[in-house]
């Protein structure tokens, strides 16, 4: 809204901004369009070879018993009274240590971070949370209610509701999305920041449309604009896309990464074919293109950003461009051999990264 008094732009500055803005949108569509064209036609090849197999879905009764290891810690909730959403976590570690809040991607849940629940406990209060939407957690029916703003205050609310007023904040994926976010918008709840292979929100939103190789890699922000479709494509074949992601030579851990055990993938899989479970998860990216590029920018507290060098989905690139938006100590770490699942993939290595940069002094200035 415009500020009383304030002289209106000028006709053609409203006219260029209406046009990029319709080039945008037209931008998206159609891309949403193509990676649609493509989904249909894998659809129709698995019809084609296998059409029993294509409609297969099992829906996994029991958790695996690593769900319910005690060395991972112990299964929590937490309604918040704003929202009234009720949250799932699982946490490692006393009472009364400095939090460490752990946020992860997708399509994963708080299993994600077990490597990094049982690193961390002896220190912190560590906190692997399932998402709004995600798992155990309250998954609200509308896109609406996955705004990043919604988010990001999901991140303060529970950070308060756990009683503490600051922490160590970590995201890897998608989660590394909201954790830049909480950074910026709530930098005195932030100590530290860790990010795990996702960039400054502002570096992606920018290098995504100068680079085109991006953009394809990137199509399934595209995809999930469609409704219904996407969550669908998943269950074919039994969660062949989602198996896939983890463990196909394109896209999954590396030969020399820690790769998920049979049980690791069944605790995957029982989550995300309850009836219901991908809605949520896939409406976080319903409402990307509105929500970005942000007004703020700059991250003012000690920042890691740790990359594997082989991530299918994001262009090593844009990593170092992050730097720029960082005012204060900036570490970047790219491991050469590891994936986009760095955390799982490489959990030796991200936690001896982890523990140097918590230890070094949080006065120290940007590199």
């Amino acid at each position: 809204m415009a500020r009383p008094g304030a002289a209106c732009p000028p006709p053609a500055r409203r006219v260029m901004v209406a046009a990029r803005a319709l080039l945008f949108w037209a931008l998206v569509y159609s891309y949403c369009g193509v990676c649609a064209c493509i989904a249909g036609l894998r659809l129709l090849w698995s019809i084609g070879r296998r059409p029993g197999e294509t409609f297969r879905w099992v829906v996994r009764e029991n958790p695996p018993a690593c769900l319910n290891d005690p060395s991972l810690g112990t299964h929590c909730y937490v309604r918040i009274k704003d929202s009234g959403l009720r949250f799932h976590y699982v946490a490692a570690g006393e009472r009364g240590k400095p939090l460490m809040l752990l946020l992860h991607g997708f399509p994963e849940f708080w299993y994600s971070w077990r490597h990094q629940l049982r690193e961390f406990k002896s220190e912190y209060r560590v906190v692997a949370l399932d998402l709004r939407g995600y798992g155990e957690t309250d998954a609200p029916s509308h896109k609406e209610n996955y705004k990043l703003d919604f988010l990001i205050t999901d991140i303060k609310d529970i950070l308060e509701s756990l009683g503490y007023n600051k922490c160590v904040l970590i995201g890897h994926d998608w989660g590394g999305m909201i954790a830049w976010l909480v950074a910026i918008c709530y930098p005195e709840m932030v100590t530290k920041l860790i990010v795990v292979n996702f960039p400054h929100p502002s570096v992606f939103t920018e290098y995504i449309l100068r680079h085109p190789s991006q953009l394809m890699k990137s199509g399934y922000y595209f995809f999930f604009q469609m409704p219904w479709f996407p969550e669908f494509m998943f269950t074919v074949n039994d969660f062949k896309v989602l198996k896939s992601l983890f463990t196909s030579q394109a896209t999954g851990i590396g030969r020399k990464g820690c790769r998920l055990t049979a049980e690791d993938i069944e605790s995957y899989l029982y989550v995300f074919s309850q009836p219901g479970a991908l809605t949520g998860p896939i409406n976080h990216y319903r409402n990307i293109f509105s929500c970005l590029p942000l007004q703020h920018h700059e991250v003012i507290m000690p920042t890691l950003l740790l990359w594997g060098e082989r991530d299918a989905f994001m262009e090593v690139e844009m990593a170092e461009i992050t730097r720029i938006y960082v005012k204060n100590h900036f570490r970047l770490t790219i491991l050469s051999e590891a994936s986009h699942w760095l955390q799982q993939d490489q959990p030796d290595i991200v936690n001896k990264l982890i523990w140097t940069f918590l230890k070094e002094e949080t006065t120290r200035k940007r590199e």
